[in-house]
Formats: C-alpha cells, sequence, structure tokens
C-alpha cells in the first residue's frame, strides 16, 4: 500500500475514525477492538480519536482508552500515529460543548497522554473554535505543547481558511494537518482542502461516507457514486473515499466504523482508481 504524509510521518492513504467505538449506538468492547485490529491488519496506520468521544459524563477519553488497549495488544500498534484532539466536551446528556482556554487544553492534553500511555502525542489537533476565547490564544496552547515535546505534530480542526493561515502562523509554520467535515452531501470545505494543497498541509476528512447514520445510504443519495461502483464492482463508499483521494496528495479520509468488514471495504479504496471522466463525474454529482 502507497503512504500519504502527515507532518515527517508517512501513513496509510486511509486512516480509521474510532468515534462510533465510543459515542451512542456503540458495540461491545470485544467488537470493537477485533475493528481495530481488522484496521492493523490491513495495513492501516493513523486512528483518529479525541477526548470528547465518549458517552457518559463519567467516562471522558473512553475511545483514547480503547485504542490504547487495542494498540498495545497487537504486534503492529507501534506503527500507528494516534491523531486526539482537544478543546470539545461532552457532558453526558448526548450535547457538545466548548471550551477552547490554553488552560482546558493543556489540562486535556496531559490526560490524554495518561490513557494514550505516551510520553509525547503524535498528532495533536485543536478540536472546534472556541467564540469566547480568542483563536491565537487557543492555537497558541497547542504551540506551548510542541514546544514543551508534550505533543510531535500539532494540527486544527473544524477551520475556515482564515484559521489555516493564522494557525500556520502561530505555529511557526509547523501545523501539519487540518481535519475538517467533507462528504459528497458536505463540500463546502473545498475552499480548505485547496488551501491545505496550496500549503502541503494534511487534510483530514471526518465523515466522509457522510455520517454514522448516513454512510449506508451513500449509495441511493448520489446516484453517479452507485453507477461508478457498480461499474467496477464494488461498493459506492469505497468509490467515495477513492475520489476523495484523488482530489489531492494531502487528503487522507478518516470513515468511521465500528465493524471489521466496514474497515476493511474502506482501506481498500486506496488500490481502486477512477478515471479522470469518472473523477469528473463525481466531482459534478
Amino acid at each position: 500500500m502507497h503512504t500519504r504524509r502527515i507532518g515527517d510521518v508517512d501513513v496509510s492513504p486511509i486512516g480509521l475514525g474510532a468515534m462510533p467505538m465510543s459515542i451512542e449506538g456503540r458495540p461491545d468492547e470485544a467488537r470493537s477492538i477485533a475493528t481495530l485490529h481488522a484496521a492493523l491488519d490491513a495495513g492501516v496506520t493513523l486512528v483518529d480519536t479525541a477526548d470528547a468521544y465518549h458517552r457518559d459524563a463519567d467516562e471522558v477519553g473512553h475511545n483514547e482508552t480503547l485504542i490504547a488497549k487495542a494498540l498495545s495488544s497487537h504486534d503492529r500498534g507501534a506503527d500507528v500515529l494516534v491523531a486526539t484532539k482537544g478543546g470539545h466536551l461532552r457532558p453526558g446528556d448526548g450535547s457538545w460543548t466548548l471550551d477552547g482556554s490554553p488552560r482546558h487544553l493543556k489540562e486535556a492534553c496531559e490526560a490524554s497522554l495518561g490513557r494514550l500511555g505516551v510520553e509525547a502525542i503524535g498528532l495533536y489537533q485543536f478540536h472546534r473554535p472556541d467564540p469566547r476565547v480568542p483563536y491565537e490564544e487557543s492555537v497558541g496552547a497547542v504551540r506551548d505543547l510542541l514546544d514543551e515535546g508534550k505533543i510531535r505534530m500539532a494540527g486544527i480542526s473544524n477551520a475556515n481558511p482564515e484559521q489555516i493561515r493564522a494557525a500556520n502562523e502561530i505555529l511557526g509554520g509547523r501545523l501539519v494537518s487540518v481535519q475538517n467535515q467533507f462528504s459528497p452531501a458536505f463540500r463546502s470545505s473545498e475552499p480548505e482542502l485547496r488551501l491545505c494543497d496550496e500549503l502541503g498541509v494534511a487534510f483530514l476528512p471526518w465523515s466522509p461516507l457522510g455520517g454514522i447514520s448516513r454512510a449506508g445510504e451513500l449509495g441511493s443519495a448520489h446516484g453517479a457514486f452507485a453507477r461508478i461502483a457498480e461499474a467496477h464492482g464494488v461498493s459506492p463508499q469505497r468509490v467515495c473515499l477513492a475520489w476523495m483521494l484523488a482530489k489531492s496528495p494531502v487528503v487522507v479520509p478518516i470513515p468511521g466504523a465500528s465493524r471489521p468488514e466496514t474497515i476493511r471495504d474502506s482501506v481498500a479504496a486506496a488500490e481502486l482508481r477512477l478515471s479522470e471522466q469518472e473523477i469528473a463525474e463525481l466531482d459534478a454529482a
């Protein structure tokens, strides 16, 4: 399998978004571990998580703890870049709140370090801008963590072009990733993708298949993806990820999964080659 680049690290072209294993509707731990192990067996070397990926108020970091357990019990676990995030919170009632204060981000990073069982987090991303906190203060905290060696690489999530440029400047040119929503149904992050391509910064589409509840409906909702999938004898989901990979070498999709068969199908997208005509058709769909 060919690789893509995040900062100075080569990663698999398809990563694994682990959120579905920890929020509402999550599977039991055994299936989650099996899914993570299936991802590693298929060659995945990027796993995305966050301290906010949990269901109940008393289990902050559930997803990080789960990932640490799965990686430590697999012989390829040490080869995986774990990308986690801070600045988003879940009170436990199903809602999401924000805290982008430097104090919170530094405390959150320390807690993530403990749950992941590492001396430095491979990739730490500011999860979402907090309108109550100046953006430069939040990203400045991430810069401090980088300078202190608490994290090896720094990224941002849910950012617009202005914030991407600002973050890269605040980080002294060390911004390595932008994680934004991007899918056939949600294409408003095209400007951010193009800017990342220009800057050589990895662009990590979250919910690339449309999200947990809609991923299975991708083909019925977007006919072009279904038609091209049928022509290749593959799933519309696989076509979708191959389409994203074709957009730019900086794109590294992180589809969510909670079943081994789902992540295996996603990983296979890296080997699917679409024609220029097919890509144009999907761009226009």
